[in-house]
């Protein structure tokens, strides 16, 4: 027996937070009869998500990066006047995002039809580098790019954020490495620090990058990217072991 919200996660459906919101918006059945969340479920049970038949857990990867515009959400509940990411690309087949990026964000956003990368991707303890490129409202000093390096207290979060790795590319330009991801992190950062965002691009997620890929479209990921992507996440989920092991013993 497998609980249904990892089931769907392992099935390449959605993530298991959003298979949780599925079941509870009665959109996935179980031999026919409305989920609930947390219910267990076994190999030969017959499941639908709106309908359609969640097939084999073997399938072929679909990893594709997108460049997200500014103005579209990342989500895959209808957003009233707002479009998401899911009806802006109008993928022909199930997939959705791994991280997401703020309404007012915009660059690389990774898209995938295999919830346990996207499980992968969401541990936190597992330090996976996302790169960014900042435009701020004024010129800034370098006392600015060593305080958000150093790791910045926030206030409403009351926690402060790992160093990482920060980059002058202009006045009021800047790129930055996080290794982590708090909500609105970035925006946070420059807000304590008395600077406001006023572009932020997504360029990196550990190793595929947004190159020149225009804004709007997407492109597959090649095979060599997906191999070391899996290749980066298996190794970041060893480390990550050995130090809560280590932790444990102390």
């Amino acid at each position: 027996m497998l609980r249904l919200n990892k089931y769907l996660s392992e099935a390449g459906v959605c993530s298991r937070r959003e298979a949780d919101r599925l079941i509870e918006q009665g959109r996935v059945k179980v031999d026919g009869t409305p989920a609930t969340v947390g219910m267990q479920v076994d190999e030969h049970a017959q499941i639908t998500v709106d309908g359609k038949a969640v097939g084999e857990k073997k399938q072929k990867t679909i990893l594709i990066a997108v460049n997200k515009p500014r103005g579209i959400v990342c989500s895959e509940a209808h957003q009233g006047n707002d479009t998401n990411i899911i009806e802006f690309l109008q993928y022909p087949k199930r997939i959705t995002y791994m991280g997401r990026l703020d309404k007012d964000s915009e660059g690389l956003l990774l898209m995938t039809n295999r919830g346990d990368l996207i499980n992968e991707m969401m541990r936190a303890a597992h330090y996976h580098e996302k790169e960014y490129e900042v435009v701020v409202d004024r010129p800034f000093t370098d006392r600015f790019l060593n305080d958000l390096a150093a790791g910045v207290y926030l206030k409403e979060l009351d926690v402060t954020t790992r160093p990482c790795q920060v980059q002058r590319l202009g006045k009021r330009k800047f790129s930055i490495v996080l290794t982590q991801g708090l909500n609105r992190q970035i925006r946070r950062m420059c807000g304590e620090l008395g600077y406001h965002v006023q572009e932020l691009k997504r360029t990196r997620i550990m190793n595929i990058r947004l190159g020149h890929l225009k804004t709007g479209t997407w492109r597959n990921v090649t095979e060599e990217e997906l191999q070391e992507l899996l290749y980066l996440l298996e190794e970041s989920g060893a480390e990550a072991a050995e130090v809560a092991e280590t932790e444990g013993a102390e």
